[in-house]
């Protein structure tokens, strides 16, 4: 009976699920990279550089100091490396590149000398596993029980 009761509740509760996000992924049969637009402000992009290696989880070991992409030191030029690890590793999505207006897409590979820029399915994606049916109900539930206990101690 208990069992059913559980079955019914978890039928009830909403259940969020994130997918990467949707559109074009790349110009027809040919590779895209996502790189910074030169002549934007420096405050911008310096921004959306901060946001793809701290929030947006891109790669950017490369581009520090020492690294591969360090050289030219330049914030396009690095903003560039971070912008294009986001968007492969977030399904080659338009919205993927973007970064406030600061970033485009563009067919001709970036790379160069030993500073090689990801292409698609060369990167890991960087978003978390999904969870599965029975962990969010578990986590729904874990939500209400504490919001229970809030409830009545007020």
């Amino acid at each position: 009976m208990g069992l059913s009761v559980q079955e019914r509740a978890e039928a009830a509760i909403p259940v969020t699920t994130l997918s990467p996000p949707e559109g074009n992924t790349t110009f027809l049969d040919d590779t895209t990279w996502c790189v910074a637009l030169a002549g934007v402000s420096q405050i911008d992009l310096q921004n959306a550089l901060d946001w793809a290696c701290g929030l947006g989880m891109a790669d950017c070991i490369a581009i520090q100091e020492g690294g591969q992409c360090y050289e030219p030191d330049t914030l396009v030029s690095h903003a560039s490396y971070a912008f294009n690890n986001y968007y492969q590793q977030n399904g080659n999505s338009d919205i993927a590149c973007n970064f406030g207006g600061t970033a485009t897409l563009t067919k001709n590979n970036p790379s160069y000398g030993k500073c090689l820029y990801s292409a698609p399915g060369s990167v890991g994606s960087a978003a978390p596993p999904p969870l599965s049916k029975y962990q969010s109900s578990f986590l729904w539930w874990e939500i209400v029980g504490v919001l229970l206990l809030l409830y009545k101690g007020s």
